[in-house]
């Protein structure tokens, strides 16, 4: 499970990122459809869930989660999550995504020394210049001996040669053997002419003058002749390979100090919320700790990122506007964690219109249905606004973010891998709202995969977070998942 895969959390098997051109960066995006959330849309075939029919609401009032779930009583002018959908477009997850991986810019590849570029993607063919080995070398500490002479060898009738010297790594002394000697050689020294075979050590008596030797072997036995590994011409590291230590090593042995690689995009993260305040600030009444530009600029890190933690706006529109203009300037992309008004005027809002606009929208999931994306400036900056609830916008930040990091990186695969496991206890869900919850997978003993819940979902608690170690996956159209019924499952790994 330390591995990303294409198959996603997505109904219809996921998305298709094998159309990514790693040397332009392009994703081909598939064309979608708006549609409204209305009673007619056919419920998915589930497994041990129970599926609602959309007609027998009599309104076409979409619930919100918290409605859904029955923890309070419905109130559509306070509850921003009830969104009258008669005339407006409740937008689906994968809708929102689109727009996003449609919209991020693809980084132009850069020139890194090789121990800079670990854990990027190599942005060119790169070709050895040279021969891996450069000469005939010893594969081990022995004997350099011709085969020939080797060839009644055995334990009880060894061959005795008489050894003519030594070679260590890093000489440079040509030498040769005849018929009936041999030489003690290093690993990684020089074989000597006339040599085709090194006998290992412990095969031998390890004798100084003469040597008894105790096996017979093949020609070529433990040699590494001139461009066995590499050869002048040949393929290195091709494009779209991720840089590790075992690349670093072949780049280093074939000559390259430096590689072009797809560059890590710059992620700025900033916070809105008069309640706000810094961490090491006194917390007054009314007020709460930002954790939202610690916690998304370590998720952008995690998921390859450089972030930059811009911390919180000020509550003024002119000042709000030259920070978010400041960051967008130095930035690939800016996220923006905050509550954002449904109505009401904003300060953000009317500081993102005045740099260009943004799209704020529901989208149906939950936690965290308000949502915003959208790019400003001349240069076209993505901004991506997500929840300011703190469990929210971590949710928000795997659904939307992080793929689109991945697509900035090179990657092929953007998602992370899911799994099916059965659930420990019963889960509700509200209808028209994809929900994540967080959770703990374990393997079953008898296989397959087991989770609990941390939480129900509607409690915003970090505690709570910091011991997940998935997120739980329920489709729109599920209201309930039965003590037993299988889910869909991302597993949160780190760097995974």
């Amino acid at each position: 499970m330390n591995d990303d895969s294409t198959r996603g959390w997505f109904s219809g098997g996921g998305r298709d990122t094998s159309q990514l051109d790693l040397g332009q960066g392009q994703l081909v995006k598939p064309r979608r459809e708006g549609q409204l959330v209305t009673a007619e849309r056919p419920a998915a075939v589930g497994s041990d869930t129970v599926q609602v029919d959309r007609e027998m609401f009599a309104s076409d009032r979409v619930p919100s989660p918290a409605i859904a779930t029955g923890d309070r009583t419905p109130d559509p002018l306070a509850d921003t999550g009830s969104v009258d959908v008669s005339g407006v477009r409740l937008r689906s997850v994968e809708q929102h995504l689109d727009d996003i991986l449609g919209a991020v810019p693809q980084p132009a590849p850069i020139e890194l020394a090789v121990l800079d570029a670990q854990g990027l993607l190599c942005a060119e063919l790169v070709t050895s210049s040279r021969a891996l080995p450069a000469f005939d070398q010893a594969g081990l500490d022995g004997y350099a001996v011709r085969a020939a002479d080797t060839t009644t060898a055995t334990v009880e009738v060894p061959t005795v040669l008489a050894v003519v010297g030594e070679t260590s790594a890093g000489s440079a002394e040509t030498t040769a053997i005849a018929a009936g000697l041999a030489q003690k050689v290093a690993v990684g020294a020089m074989l000597p002419a006339g040599a085709d075979v090194v006998v290992p050590a412990a095969w031998t008596d390890q004798g100084l003058a003469r040597v008894q030797v105790y096996a017979a072997l093949a020609p070529g036995s433990y040699v590494r002749r001139i461009g066995d590994d590499v050869s002048p011409g040949d393929t290195a590291v091709q494009i779209g390979t991720p840089i590790g230590p075992a690349q670093i090593s072949l780049l280093a042995a074939v000559g390259r100090e430096r590689v072009a690689v797809r560059p890590r995009p710059r992620i700025a993260v900033l916070c809105a919320g008069d309640e706000l305040v810094d961490v090491g600030a006194t917390v007054g009444p009314g007020q709460q700790v930002d954790v939202n530009s610690y916690a998304l600029a370590a998720a952008a890190r995690d998921a390859g990122a450089e972030a930059y933690r811009g911390g919180i706006l000020p509550n003024d529109r002119r000042r709000m506007v030259e920070l978010i203009e400041g960051q967008s300037l130095r930035s690939d992309v800016v996220l923006i964690a905050g509550t954002f008004a449904t109505g009401a005027p904003d300060v953000l809002q009317e500081a993102l219109d005045e740099l260009g606009g943004l799209s704020f929208t529901q989208v149906a999931m939950h936690p965290g249905p308000v949502h915003a994306f959208g790019t400003l400036g001349p240069t076209g900056v993505p901004v991506i606004c997500v929840p300011g609830e703190p469990v929210a916008a971590l949710v928000a930040f795997e659904v939307f973010v992080r793929p689109a990091i991945r697509l900035m990186l090179g990657k092929r695969q953007l998602f992370r891998r899911t799994v099916q496991a059965v659930s420990a206890q019963q889960l509700l869900s509200p209808l028209g709202y994809r929900q994540y919850l967080h959770g703990q997978v374990m393997r079953h003993p008898d296989g397959g995969y087991v989770v609990e819940p941390i939480g129900d979902g509607d409690q915003a608690m970090l505690a709570r977070m910091a011991r997940a170690n998935c997120l739980i996956v329920v489709d729109e159209d599920v209201t309930e998942v039965s003590a037993g019924g299988l889910v869909t499952v991302m597993p949160m790994l780190l760097g995974g």
